[in-house]
């Protein structure tokens, strides 16, 4: 392959290019989208294990007030009010230590992104916001938090350092090799943990369906840090292949595809991520869109889906009723090694978004039979605490 020298890279990319990684071009940046074991035994792997993903193309970011003299809990309620003027989610009522998943919307209620945003736990940090941005949208977020903030708060990017994604049912063992802490946090919990590797912040998360951790470490401290875990005997790295066949069966959203400037929260099946307090209030942007859809329901929804005869369907392929009426399009689809066949996501008009409905997906000119399922199409293993 001839390398595109104006890619970026990750502190990662020459070790991925030792080991053999396949080197692809990703929102800008030079990733492994797989390595010599394959996809499928990648995929697998990590459900059973523990795959160890570099991430960090991704837009890690701290905001801080610029008025020190607040503390504790009255420094989180300033920062959350100005956060608040952009995203439809609950950023005042985030306890200490704990992340929340939103969107930030736009004025018309379509998405621009789907991002983290979370609370640190130590008093000496409240009054500051920690947020995971995704890689091609991260340029344009961090030009609308940083105009929401303006005068106030200081936006600091993380992205030049390293985010690590360790996710399986054995990431809690590989986790020990930053300390302890991790390893009692719970689902959407992070923590800043000093360590063999300096001092790095770990969050319970992923985007995977399966109980994991990502880790914010130091560009000097990365490759140390993922040659010990890879050096267990559970632990291998898997490229950016099995990321999308492992989100796919978990049934998340990939932004550019499953979301967009178009649709809603409400349509994507998303409304969980809008807490009681904002819907009341409805201070947010593209809120007389997305209130009207909470209480009217969307015209649109996205569904699961999958195959009467094993037929793979790909994103673009038309979605039609039995009397060969257009009622979607499919958003996301590929093979799902752990549901053993082809799975797929799209938005069907609601009048079709009942599981257990019969379409037709367009595959190369001819209508396939597919059947609108349940989502996720494989349970998540979300460690909760309790």
């Amino acid at each position: 392959m001839s390398e595109d020298t104006s890619l970026k890279t990750t502190p990662l990319t020459g070790l991925w290019q030792s080991m053999g990684g396949r080197m692809v071009p990703f929102a800008g940046y030079l990733m492994p989208v797989q390595f010599p074991e394959g996809v499928m035994k990648e995929h697998v792997w990590t459900r059973e294990s523990c795959g160890l993903f570099d991430v960090s193309h991704m837009g890690p970011a701290f905001l801080a007030l610029k008025n020190t003299s607040l503390k504790g809990d009255a420094a989180h309620a300033a920062i959350a009010a100005l956060v608040e003027t952009i995203l439809p989610c609950d950023v005042a009522g985030l306890a200490p230590g704990q992340l929340r998943y939103t969107t930030l919307p736009n004025a018309s209620g379509g998405v621009l992104d789907d991002l983290f945003v979370g609370r640190p736990k130590a008093d000496a940090d409240q009054g500051t916001l920690y947020f995971v941005v995704n890689a091609g949208c991260k340029e344009q977020d961090f030009a609308i938090i940083a105009e929401a903030c303006a005068g106030k708060a200081t936006l600091t990017r993380a992205d030049d350092r390293a985010l690590i994604a360790v996710q399986g049912p054995k990431g809690v063992d590989a986790i020990g090799n930053v300390g302890d802490g991790p390893k009692r946090l719970g689902f959407m919990e992070f923590a800043t943990v000093k360590g063999p590797y300096g001092e790095v912040v770990v969050s319970r998360s992923g985007y995977t369906g399966e109980d994991g951790f990502e880790v914010l470490i130091a560009a000097d401290k990365a490759e140390a840090f993922v040659r010990t875990l890879l050096a267990t005997a559970h632990v291998k790295a898997i490229g950016l292949g099995a990321r999308d066949s492992l989100r796919l069966e978990a049934g998340l959203c990939l932004y550019g595809h499953d979301l967009d400037e178009t649709t809603s929260p409400i349509e994507a099946g998303l409304a969980w991520t809008i807490q009681k307090v904002r819907r009341e209030r409805g201070d947010f942007p593209g809120a007389a869109r997305i209130l009207k859809e909470l209480s009217e329901k969307p015209s649109r929804k996205r569904v699961g889906l999958l195959p009467k005869d094993k037929a793979p369907a790909r994103e673009g392929a038309e979605i039609r009723n039995l009397a060969g009426e257009k009622v979607g399009m499919v958003t996301s689809g590929g093979y799902g090694p752990s549901v053993g066949g082809p799975i797929a996501m799209g938005y069907v008009d609601a009048a079709f978004a009942a599981v257990g409905t019969e379409l037709d997906l367009i595959v190369r000119d001819q209508p396939r039979r597919w059947v609108v399922a349940p989502l996720p199409f494989v349970p998540h293993n979300y460690h909760r605490k309790g």
